[in-house]
């Protein structure tokens, strides 16, 4: 008979591309993670990975098995959460990552309420911006708070549930004391010294597919993804920053907003889940308190 945890151990590795990086995600030893996947090559008589350079790759029978793992991972999730839901309470853990631009005025109210509302709940909290939903799909977060730009396709994998949170408006940062606040054309940014997003990031790109379609291709003075260090160079009068709303302390000192005012450029915050017939009450409240902070913003 297949071990449950063995297949999520395969999926892991097929994810990760090694070993050692499955490992490290699992909390286990190397070591430890090949000699399950070794038992678990003696249960199906077959090689499930080769050698690919560095790393590791599916053989065509750990393709064939891991579409069936996924398959049986996604039911004993809908198990846990049809369980849960007969229950119908709250647990008393769940993992939620978040992109560090929503801590401040989504995340920390909703983490508020939910201590509140909930006070059995603990919630551990992954700051990060790096491959979230792939996180959730292996199981290593139960809820992700990401980010999708209007302009980009919908791409949630398979077997994830994703709910709206808030459309949030990029608005135009300066130094207080430039501008008035009031709405700014896009094109008048094309003489200004900007403080950017990389063009390889979901916000640099959509930046730049706005100001395109406003006729321009704008000329990053500054390059980063750190919108701290947009806000520094904006306080400082050294370049105007293009930064998420709700990423922005309204209590901020030393700069002044301004939204844009013909062609807005919009990230959809999202909460996204694993996808299964039965909502899982825990998961379910986290959602809900992510929806009641975003709401606020709106």
């Amino acid at each position: 008979m297949l071990d449950v945890r063995r297949l999520h151990m395969l999926k892991t590795v097929a994810a990760r591309g090694s070993i050692a990086a499955a490992a490290q995600s699992l909390g286990l030893t190397a070591g430890a993670v090949s000699q399950q996947l070794s038992a678990l090559r003696h249960d199906v008589g077959v090689d499930l990975l080769r050698p690919d350079g560095r790393t590791v790759a599916l053989t065509e029978a750990g393709r064939v098995l891991l579409e069936h793992a996924d398959r049986i991972l996604a039911a004993v999730d809908e198990a846990e959460s049809a369980l849960a839901a007969v229950r119908g309470t709250v647990g008393a853990t769940a993992t939620l990552a978040a992109l560090p631009s929503t801590v401040a005025r989504i995340v920390a109210p909703a983490l508020t309420t939910l201590g509140s509302d909930h006070p059995q709940l603990a919630v551990t909290c992954l700051v990060t911006d790096q491959a979230q939903l792939r996180e959730l799909t292996l199981g290593a977060v139960d809820v992700v708070l990401g980010q999708r730009y209007h302009h980009l396709p919908d791409t949630a994998p398979r077997g994830v549930e994703v709910a709206p949170l808030l459309d949030d408006p990029l608005v135009v940062v300066t130094a207080a004391g430039r501008g008035d606040g009031r709405p700014v054309a896009l094109r008048e940014l094309a003489a200004h010294s900007l403080a950017l997003p990389p063009p390889t990031t979901e916000c640099g790109q959509a930046v730049l597919r706005a100001c395109h379609q406003a006729g321009f291709t704008p000329a990053a003075r500054y390059v980063t993804a750190d919108i701290a260090a947009q806000l520094t160079l904006a306080r400082a009068g050294l370049a105007t920053a293009l930064v998420p709303r709700t990423a922005i302390d309204p209590a901020a000192p030393g700069i002044r907003t301004a939204p844009i005012g013909d062609r807005p450029i919009l990230r959809l915050l999202f909460a996204a889940t694993r996808r299964t017939e039965t909502a899982h009450p825990t998961y379910t409240a986290v959602v809900a308190a992510l929806r009641a902070a975003a709401r606020s913003e709106s």
